[in-house]
């Protein structure tokens, strides 16, 4: 999948293998493994994915042909603690999750990714709410979150939730249905919070055009705004530098090219930000503990909480679907047949109605 130049940079592969380590952006190998196949290779989300027996794992259903995978409930949430939204990108949703989480005794530490004075993304563990606040607001560099749960002692018991994009969150599935041998349990995974994203920016390139272009120790915060924005924006004390989105797209990581899933569909709760409703979040919830961390939050007034109007819900439905049809057309271009997908294992009609654009349920 390296050399391929289909490696997400997820960190699936890392802290558990002596081969394959973290280095410059990317994931390089050390030495050559006599395995032919192994933990790496299992796990890895550009690897076979069968989408139908991984949504049967996690949601007892098959894979079918919504735009945005198996949904309880679609609504909007914003933060109610000031410091929270302060902080928190958007509407703060992800970092209140994490700490009433962790108030609860639902998870005793939550995986997240922060930013460093340079503006590096890095995966760390929160043990409180103090330092769950540590990792608010967004970095759009793609970051090896799943490596710090290969790091946990193999005995550990501690309950953990994590956050992460699409790619991580297939990753974590693939763990969840043939789990991990000679690590940490993967039922101490308790909670696992997806992030929408289109594509994610290259550690090494991106972060090289970030230094040279901006101040990086005076930047507070980074965005890209819903469409129609078309750009990049960087805050710092004295205003906001922008630049257009088109010249960013160049730095994006090869293999999101290839990633049908915008929504993070795997997870327990996804979350993104709201077209034209500045200060929310949009939120599916997908499972039973998903759905109970939100009533909990809904009635301990940790959430502020209301209705996706239905016309974003429609435009979100509509992108969802987009991202699908051109990345099975990408992967189509690439390998010259429908029945070779990559790593993709979809229903021969799914892939049909995604690629004619026509899908919904």
């Amino acid at each position: 999948m390296i050399e391929a130049g289909l490696c997400t940079y997820c960190g699936a592969c890392s802290g558990a293998c002596p081969y394959l380590v973290p280095h410059k952006g990317k994931i390089a190998l050390l030495d050559n493994c006599t395995r032919d196949t192994g933990q790496c290779y299992e796990y890895c989300p550009r690897t076979l994915v069968d989408m139908s027996a991984l949504s049967q794992q996690l949601f007892g259903e098959p894979y079918g042909e919504a735009e945005m995978g198996t949904v309880k409930e679609v609504l909007i949430a914003r933060a109610t603690e000031p410091r929270i939204k302060e902080k928190g990108q958007y509407g703060g949703t992800v970092t209140s999750l994490l700490s009433l989480a962790l108030a609860e005794g639902l998870i005793d530490g939550a995986i997240l990714t922060k930013t460093a004075e340079d503006k590096a993304p890095a995966a760390f563990l929160a043990n409180s709410a103090k330092e769950v606040l540590q990792g608010a607001g967004s970095n759009y560099i793609a970051c090896p979150v799943i490596e710090t749960y290969n790091k946990t002692p193999k005995d550990s018991k501690r309950k953990l939730g994590i956050v992460g994009v699409p790619c991580q969150m297939i990753a974590l599935g693939k763990m969840k249905k043939t789990p991990p041998e000679n690590r940490a349990s993967i039922d101490n995974v308790k909670l696992s919070l997806g992030l929408f994203c289109t594509w994610a920016l290259s550690p090494s390139d991106f972060h090289r055009f970030l230094k040279e272009n901006l101040d990086l120790p005076r930047v507070t915060r980074f965005d890209i705004p819903p469409p129609p924005a078309k750009r990049f924006d960087a805050y710092t004390p004295k205003g906001k530098i922008s630049f257009p989105l088109e010249k960013i797209r160049q730095y994006t990581m090869p293999t999101c090219a290839y990633c049908l899933d915008m929504t993070a569909e795997f997870a327990d709760i996804s979350v993104g930000s709201v077209e034209g409703i500045e200060g929310w979040n949009t939120v599916i919830v997908r499972t039973k503990v998903g759905a109970e961390l939100m009533e909990i939050a809904k009635k301990k007034k940790k959430l502020e909480t209301a209705k996706l109007p239905a016309r974003n819900l429609d435009h979100l439905k509509e992108a969802a679907l987009i991202k699908k049809k051109r990345a099975l057309n990408e992967i189509i271009k690439k390998t010259g047949s429908k029945k070779d997908l990559l790593y993709i294992g979809l229903a021969p009609g799914l892939v049909d109605k995604f690629t004619d654009g026509k899908s919904g349920r």
